[in-house]
């Protein structure tokens, strides 16, 4: 297993996620104990020691299952990691309750890493807000020992990560970005990791297969990776992208069963980045994945100066990009929810007035009231 230095500790670059674990009968909540106990079991003897969780994951029973699979080795040999669930805006208030929960469902003392869970358009205005006092208290929780290091996860975009980091960066050790081979550009995670690389924050990583897109590639795409690197897996390749970028710490996978935990952690026990043609070869490759779906939109913004409505049409347009790669999901709607519903893409009254100046001449009413369609199925 290859280990990064964070602070003092040597961290596993393989982290075991618990938000996708094996089920029975395909019951959500119904997990396979002895599955997860028999994983934990093998990542522990293979040199993984850090395990991520999180409230919300398997409506609750994640932190549960995870808690009891672990509390068979001593608690200083793995590091467990929590998050406050403030992408749900009914928990806010709640800080204190919820922190007290998650230590007894998980059956520990303290969480060796702690997170503020999904910043995003939805819940920045709360996270910031002091009224809620989110921060003094995860702050005081680190004080008295029951949080050893504070982070935060980010799903919203750069600006909001930066309202963040403006208001709380100071006290950040670590921040995790959704980070793969095709949100390099198409989500601008590059930009997120150059940032956080220029505060000294090192960089976890979250959905490092693109929720299994990256796993299994068509059959044309796959072929050409494995004559570049004939012993190299397709999950393989999204992985060494990741060893390739400096300030990465922890790679996370939801590990849904044994043989793709045994065959990540293979992966994990060579660190093997990726040279220029090859970073290249994958960027290219994701290019042509997202141009499926996704319109050419620039941010030129030549159209918002001519929208009646003052939509911000760029912004929409990134979000329509997203749902339709995706296949749905819930980043869009999140992002959305943030907005007043005259901003929303239903607010389009279609009079093309965007269409007129758009140098790309994407038919932006066509792609908004596709949209709001979406959204609405």
């Amino acid at each position: 297993m290859i280990y990064k230095t964070f602070q003092s500790l040597k961290l596993s670059a393989l982290g075991m996620g618990a938000m996708r674990l094996p089920v029975v009968n395909g019951v959500f909540t119904d997990i396979d104990v002895p599955a997860v106990e028999e994983m934990v079991a093998y990542a522990i003897e293979h040199g993984v020691n850090y395990f991520d969780t999180a409230y919300g994951y398997h409506d609750g029973r994640s932190e549960v299952v995870m808690g009891n699979a672990l509390r068979a080795y001593p608690r200083d040999s793995f590091y467990l990691a929590d998050k406050f669930p403030g992408y749900d805006l009914a928990n806010i208030p709640k800080v204190e309750e919820i922190f007290e929960e998650q230590l007894k469902r998980c059956g520990v003392e303290y969480f060796d890493f702690y997170l503020f869970h999904n910043v995003c358009e939805m819940n920045i205005g709360a996270y910031l807000d002091p009224q809620y006092g989110i921060y003094d208290y995860l702050l005081r929780q680190k004080a008295n020992g029951r949080i050893r290091h504070l982070g935060f996860s980010v799903h919203g975009s750069y600006d909001v990560m930066q309202r963040f980091l403006d208001a709380y960066g100071e006290s950040m050790e670590f921040g995790q970005v959704q980070l793969n081979y095709i949100d390099w550009h198409f989500q601008n995670a590059e930009a997120k990791v150059k940032r956080l690389g220029d505060l000294g924050i090192p960089v976890w990583v979250m959905e490092p297969l693109r929720g299994g897109k990256l796993a299994a590639l068509p059959a044309e795409q796959a072929k050409h990776l494995h004559e570049l690197r004939p012993q190299e897996t397709v999950p393989g390749w999204a992985f060494r992208f990741l060893q390739t970028i400096p300030n990465v710490t922890v790679t996370l996978s939801g590990m849904s069963n044994f043989q793709q935990l045994r065959e990540n952690i293979h992966t994990f026990e060579t660190e093997e980045p990726l040279n220029a043609a090859e970073m290249q070869t994958l960027f290219e490759l994701a290019a042509a994945m997202t141009s499926q779906t996704a319109l050419p939109c620039t941010a030129c913004r030549y159209c918002t100066s001519h929208c009646p409505q003052q939509l911000d049409i760029p912004a929409l347009l990134a979000l329509y990009n997203e749902h339709s790669f995706t296949g749905g999901g819930f980043l869009a709607p999140m992002a959305l929810s943030a907005l007043p519903e005259d901003k929303q893409p239903s607010a389009c009254i279609g009079c093309r007035s965007c269409e007129a100046v758009c140098p790309q001449q994407i038919k932006i009413s066509e792609a908004l009231a596709d949209f709001a369609k979406m959204l609405k199925s």
